[in-house]
């Protein structure tokens, strides 16, 4: 199946989701070339944190419309066979975005997602930390309003395009759901074939040339020497 991404981010009043509120929602259609992004009134006051982390005030979503009335546009803009893809999605946006279409008494559409800190941690793991400003450097890609969600919506694209080069969306799901282990190749010209479909010469050509030996591939050199292809 192929999937239309759908890159979205959240800003909220809190970051415990079934309580804290959503006071922002912005996504990024790359294919479409389409942005989304609105207040939203959470119907409480914002703590001083929050604002001091978002630069988002008060008065600047006491006129904003309520989730509730977010939704119809929302479900229009990730309409059809979508991929929602965020930063820390498992653990921040979705929920929230599940707390939000509860309380609106909306039922949430079973999309599928994608959580890019996830894939960081599992294929950078070379990498001393994650959050998307940190990838942001890590790639050399310029600086944005980090903490508005449009902006960081827009680098994470950018982000994850370069982390997964050509690897198409299905795939790189797949490959983020393999546990234990990897059971498909990750990167270059063999990239989302099975281990073991991957010939033997080209396995011993990036040990050879020190690939496997970097700290982002021990999993997958592991996995190789599990499949008896490396010694």
């Amino acid at each position: 199946m192929k999937y239309r991404p759908i890159y979205y981010d959240t800003e909220t009043t809190g970051v415990k989701a079934g309580k804290d509120r959503i006071i922002e929602i912005a996504a990024f259609d790359p294919e479409r070339d389409k942005t989304f992004c609105t207040f939203v009134n959470p119907q409480c006051p914002i703590p001083l944190e929050s604002s001091q982390i978002t630069n988002i005030t008060d008065d600047m979503v006491k006129d904003a419309p309520i989730f509730k009335d977010v939704v119809p546009s929302f479900l229009d803009f990730c309409s059809g066979d979508v991929l929602l893809i965020a930063h820390n999605n498992d653990a921040f946006d979705k929920l929230f975005l599940e707390y939000e279409f509860s309380l609106a008494g909306v039922p949430m559409p079973s999309w599928r997602y994608l959580d890019t800190l996830k894939w960081s941690r599992k294929y950078r793991n070379d990498l001393p930390r994650h959050t998307l400003q940190s990838l942001r450097e890590a790639y050399g890609i310029e600086a944005n309003q980090a903490h508005r969600a449009l902006d960081d919506v827009i680098v994470l694209h950018k982000v994850f395009s370069r982390m997964i080069d050509d690897l198409d969306l299905h795939t790189a799901l797949e490959l983020l759901s393999q546990s234990p282990g990897i059971v498909r190749m990750p990167f270059g010209k063999h990239a989302g074939k099975p281990l073991s479909e991957v010939p033997k010469d080209y396995v011993r050509w990036l040990s050879e040339n020190g690939a496997l030996d970097k700290k982002e591939n021990s999993s997958l050199k592991e996995s190789f020497v599990k499949l008896g292809v490396l010694a």
